[in-house]
């Protein structure tokens, strides 16, 4: 069998490399090595993009969906903070993850890796 696609593996929270271990050790951290293969992933860092793609991402949703609402039902603002506080939280945390899993990979599938100058 084949090695999995890096992209869809680091989606998954897979190991980019064989698929088969796990990409984070608790929420958000990274393991320091994959357990099925042993691939060194503690040099890998996403830095601040996941942050980046949730901001536009669940931003443009709930602007959108809020402002589609405001103008069609035109709710109290008290009717806002319940729907769209609750959700921006939810569409946040559900999608900080597979993120940071998908840039990680992207940085593995292009052998990326941190600028060093050693002087």
């Amino acid at each position: 069998m084949g090695k999995p696609h890096p992209l869809l593996a680091g989606l998954a929270g897979r190991c980019p490399n064989c698929g088969e271990g796990h990409l984070f050790e608790g929420f958000l951290e990274v393991a320091p090595s994959c357990a099925a293969c042993g691939y060194d992933l503690s040099k890998a860092d996403s830095g601040d993009g996941p942050a980046v793609f949730i901001t536009m991402i669940a931003g443009f949703l709930v602007a959108f969906a809020a402002l589609i609402t405001e103008f069609t039902i035109h709710p109290p603002i008290w009717v806002h903070l319940i729907i769209w506080l609750p959700l921006t939280l939810i569409l946040s945390l559900g999608l900080i993850r597979p993120l940071k899993g998908l840039m990680l990979a992207a940085q593995f599938m292009n052998r990326a890796s941190e600028a060093r100058h050693d002087d």
